[in-house]
């Protein structure tokens, strides 16, 4: 496998806060990568380092072997790289197919319009949201505005696909659904980064961890190794609860 994606010493300060400390890791090509760490661990400032949203105060972010550190998002998004918010963000007033639409024309390549809708019907089938393609996306339930999430990403024509907390909000059902769909993704080869706090909803379709804790890389590894490591345990839940453990249990549950 080759690598897609690699962060070498990346940190980013704001003001006086330092959000993310020295963190470096790759990732490889194919592979489906959960980056986790409890609320205000420093996940989506990661993130948003990555797609030049907040670009590193130090250190070095490459894509595909080239720098990418101090490039303007809708450069990086053209280069391959795409993202869905934690916080949902469609256009409300437009179409769920034209929100889709949008992602390929501008980020996606699409040659125009006529390729754009059609691009956009075929990732609004693939995500399961044919039945509301004409109806505006600020009418849509929070499951299947998180579909269109997964939907606008797609339309990008990503190489890598950053999955930022698709999962929060939704109950067991949705849940269950919306992993299927990152399989079904991750099958059609895009590589795929999902940020969770919650470590069981990832454990299933990632092949490694990678875990954040105060904006410090603290675990890197298959998942087998990362929930029994007394770091991850102690940053979870608390350094009493590590101690009874021995570093024998896990956070599988937390």
């Amino acid at each position: 496998m080759s690598e897609v994606l690699r962060l070498q010493g990346a940190s980013r300060r704001f003001g006086g806060l330092m959000a993310l400390n020295n963190v470096s890791f790759a990732v490889q090509e194919g592979e489906v990568l959960g980056l986790l760490g409890p609320n205000g661990a420093g996940k989506t400032t990661l993130v948003n380092v990555v797609t030049g949203v907040h670009p590193a105060s130090q250190g070095q972010v490459f894509f595909q072997g080239a720098d990418i550190t101090k490039r303007a998002p809708h450069q990086i998004a053209r280069l391959g790289l795409a993202r869905t918010f934690q916080i949902v963000q469609p256009f409300p007033k437009m179409t769920v197919i034209e929100n889709v639409a949008a992602g390929a024309l501008f980020a996606g390549r699409a040659g125009g319009m006529a390729e754009a809708f059609d691009l956009a019907r075929k990732h609004i089938s693939f995500t399961g949201l044919d039945d509301v393609a004409d109806k505006p996306a600020s009418t849509l339930t929070l499951a299947k505005r998180k579909r269109l999430e997964f939907a606008k990403g797609l339309a990008m024509n990503p190489k890598l696909l950053m999955l930022d907390e698709v999962n929060a909000g939704l109950n067991s059902t949705e849940v269950d659904d919306a992993l299927a769909l990152i399989r079904k993704i991750a099958a059609q080869g895009v590589t795929i980064i999902i940020i969770e706090h919650i470590m069981k909803v990832v454990l299933s379709v990632s092949s490694r961890l990678v875990v954040l804790h105060h904006g410090e890389l603290i675990a890197d590894g298959v998942p087998e190794k990362v929930t029994r490591d007394r770091k991850v345990i102690e940053a979870y839940l608390g350094k009493k609860y590590a101690q009874i453990l021995g570093g024998e249990g896990d956070v599988v549950e937390a």
